[in-house]
């Protein structure tokens, strides 16, 4: 994972401030294995940062997924979750649960091929892609009657 002290030095370099706020929001996403909402990182940072508020939270959350530092991933509704990117992380895509909200990462589904396909086929110029599939994880399947 790209460590805290390392999205603070790309902050700096691009002229961004950081703020008290912004390395209490950093340090729970860096110390956070699991996508987080951003009402779970508000809660996480507000613990220890009364100050910190809701839309503080957005805003850096906003930031962070512009400059490709963390990784967004769309849920139903408006729901997003966030996850610190991993150095050495190539493309991955997202398997939602719509039952629990579980996310898992998956990589090598061959849409790297397709994508390749499309452009030569099109003439587009993909920049980048979004894959997820919504569906029932194996726990959820066993607790929901069929």
């Amino acid at each position: 994972m790209i460590t805290e002290r390392q999205i603070t030095s790309i902050l700096k370099k691009r002229g961004y401030k950081l703020t008290p706020q912004r390395k209490a929001i950093l340090k729970v996403i860096t110390q956070s294995y699991d996508h987080l909402t951003p009402y779970n990182i508000y809660e996480r940072v507000h613990q220890e940062s009364p100050d910190v508020g809701l839309v503080t939270v957005y805003r850096t959350l906003d930031l962070l997924t512009k400059l490709g530092l963390i990784c967004e991933v769309h849920a139903e509704g408006n729901c997003h979750s966030y996850l610190v990117k991993r150095p050495s992380e190539q493309h991955h895509h997202h398997l939602l649960c719509s039952q629990c909200g579980t996310v898992v990462d998956f990589v090598d589904c061959g849409v790297e091929e397709l994508q390749e396909r499309l452009c030569q086929k099109t003439g587009f110029e993909i920049h980048d892609h979004l894959l997820e599939f919504v569906g029932c994880c194996r726990n959820c399947q066993k607790t929901t009657p069929s």
